[in-house]
């Protein structure tokens, strides 16, 4: 990902997500966060989806995972994951965490296809309704 993705990837944020990031906070992101590391998933042009994660020492914690709904069920967001697990490993981390909505079947279900085991629950996480948070791990 880069600073001249980021219209497009706010449009995939806003369609995939009930509280988005902002511009500035994915600006941040690419341009002074040297902890974080984005990649974006391309149909011809026009992206159509894209992940974030953050390497902390031997620790990788998945940021965001989002695709457009109709790209959704073709792979994209597997396909994202795998790569950016593939990153994780190349520096150094050995585990991976994420957290997900409770109600976030489709989700879970990649998490778990991908290894992922379920680690926890943070209480009222998302401010928007006070959802809870599944937290997920697996080993790299």
């Amino acid at each position: 990902m880069t600073v001249d993705d980021l219209n497009e990837v706010m449009e995939i944020e806003n369609q995939s997500f009930s509280i988005p990031w902002s511009r500035d906070a994915f600006l941040n992101e690419l341009e002074h966060n040297h902890l974080s590391t984005y990649l974006v998933a391309a149909d011809g042009e026009n992206l159509a989806g894209y992940c974030g994660v953050w390497l902390v020492v031997d620790e990788a914690h998945i940021t965001n995972v989002a695709v457009l709904p109709d790209y959704r069920g073709r792979g994209l967001g597997e396909g994202l994951m795998r790569k950016i697990m593939d990153i994780a490993i190349e520096f150094g981390a050995r585990v991976m965490t994420l957290e997900v909505r409770v109600s976030n079947m489709p989700a879970q279900h990649l998490y778990r296809k991908l290894g992922f085991k379920d680690g926890g629950i943070r209480k009222r996480y998302y401010s928007d309704n006070q959802e809870d948070a599944l937290v997920m791990w697996v080993n790299l």
